[in-house]
């Protein structure tokens, strides 16, 4: 196998180790007449008339056939919404599918369905809250006043401004009537169970989904600076909702020790490490010495591609001839300000960048994926690249220097061969970048097995 072809199988590994199916199927079995969950948690099942789901995110559908498949006949119904081209049929569970990342109607009717679910709980029925990436832009819910096309609005200034998922989460928490615990507040006073898979570093609760069922730390005045921050032109309904909460004149968000969040509980069950720790497993079955790196990788994409290429020809030059390759692993989630007008995401630009550090060096092959298999408004989910990727990108008359500046990443990728398309993975576990090195003179041993 070529490096390249063992980076498509360490990548492929690491979405499979970070499936949220069976992530929901390891979290929860039944044991006698008592739901365990995650070990960490019983709940009793005697006592609980009806066991409704309620889910949103990219991996929703997959987290709630887990569900169905422990839980069986006990779920008496629910809904979830998930991203276009992600959904599956899930037995006495509505879906819905919106747009991701800028919200739509049909993300509206998601949103209403699932507090339409967690009202009709009542104290003795369990609610199982399944969120993944990509909830918060789903699950839109806009307070009096604020309607869809500012939500839209906004979340596009947030994006092209290269907001970390965090500070879009804290705004996005302050314009909803589901997120920043809003969804536990209309279960309340059924029992509360949330199953997260993290698109996250560091998966803090209160940011996946834009934490919906959990308590929030945030507040108006936090969300105003963030917008104010980036120098967002945000819609004139935005700023007056956001002005008017800072003020005390809108109800914030529910704070800990709320009463709704006294029967609730939250669990992540799969995260980045999953899939860092799938990868480094199937690289070192390739015959690779594989390091975990980090996994708290943030950042604008191209300022991080110098620290990456450097860190690999580092070790490439302290290896010996005959020394076995090195597999370099990091997780988390770059961001991209954009400034040009072209297609991409920020895997791609990561990889396009990476490829620019490496031009013509030889004995490194490149990867950045995002793990739910989507990376921007492309069909790719990433890129491979190499020291060649440059040369061949010039052979097409695309220069890679100018599609950086315009991020437009993309068609030169395209062009050169070296995007990576996956389609959905059920899964989203923010993204994994792979380096791999080759000592000078190092010949690859026969893989055995599958």
């Amino acid at each position: 196998m070529s490096p390249r072809d063992d980076a498509r199988r360490i990548l492929h590994a690491a979405i499979a180790a970070a499936d949220a199916r069976e992530a929901v199927r390891r979290a929860l079995r039944v044991e006698g007449d008592a739901l365990v969950v995650m070990d960490a948690e019983r709940v009793g099942l005697r006592g609980v008339e009806r066991v409704w789901l309620a889910g949103a995110g990219k991996a929703a559908a997959g987290m709630a056939l887990g569900a169905r498949e422990v839980l069986g006949d006990r779920i008496a119904g629910g809904t979830i919404t998930t991203r276009d081209g992600y959904a599956a049929a899930v037995p006495g569970v509505e879906v819905w599918e919106a747009a991701h990342p800028v919200p739509d109607t049909r993300g509206l009717a998601g949103a209403a369905a699932a507090l339409a679910v967690a009202r009709a709980a009542g104290e003795r029925d369990l609610v199982l809250c399944l969120l993944s990436g990509g909830a918060s832009a789903l699950w839109p819910c806009p307070p009096d006043g604020v309607s869809l096309t500012d939500l839209k609005a906004l979340t596009g200034a947030l994006l092209r401004a290269g907001a970390a998922i965090g500070e879009m989460n804290t705004v996005r928490k302050h314009l909803s009537r589901i997120a920043g615990g809003w969804l536990a507040r209309a279960a309340h006073p059924a029992r509360l169970v949330t199953l997260a898979v993290s698109d996250v570093v560091g998966s803090p609760l209160e940011v996946i989904g834009s934490g919906p069922t959990v308590p929030d730390p945030t507040t108006f005045a936090d969300a105003l600076a963030v917008v104010r921050g980036y120098e967002i032109d945000a819609p004139p309904a935005v700023m007056a909702y956001l002005e008017s909460g800072a003020a005390g004149e809108a109800p914030e968000t529910p704070r800990p020790g709320d009463a709704a969040f006294e029967r609730a509980s939250a669990h992540v069950v799969a995260g980045n490490a999953d899939a860092l720790r799938g990868a480094a497993a199937e690289a070192e079955r390739l015959g690779y010495r594989a390091e975990i790196v980090a996994d708290d990788l943030e950042g604008e994409a191209r300022e991080v591609a110098p620290e990456i290429a450097r860190l690999a020809v580092e070790r490439q030059a302290a290896l010996a001839p005959g020394d076995p390759p090195l597999a370099l692993l990091l997780g988390g989630e770059t961001t991209v300000t954009v400034r040009g007008r072209g297609a991409g995401g920020r895997n791609q630009e990561l990889a396009l960048a990476l490829a620019m550090e490496l031009e013509g060096r030889d004995g490194v092959v490149a990867a950045a994926l995002g793990t739910d298999g989507t990376d921007g408004t492309t069909d790719a989910a990433g890129a491979i690249v190499d020291g060649g990727t440059v040369a061949r990108a010039a052979a097409h008359r695309l220069d890679a220097r100018d599609a950086l500046d315009a991020n437009d990443s993309h068609p030169l990728l395209r062009a050169t061969g070296d995007l990576l398309v996956t389609g959905p993975t059920g899964t989203n576990v923010c993204d994994v970048v792979l380096v791999l090195v080759v000592a000078p003179g190092f010949r690859a041993q026969p893989i055995t097995g599958d």
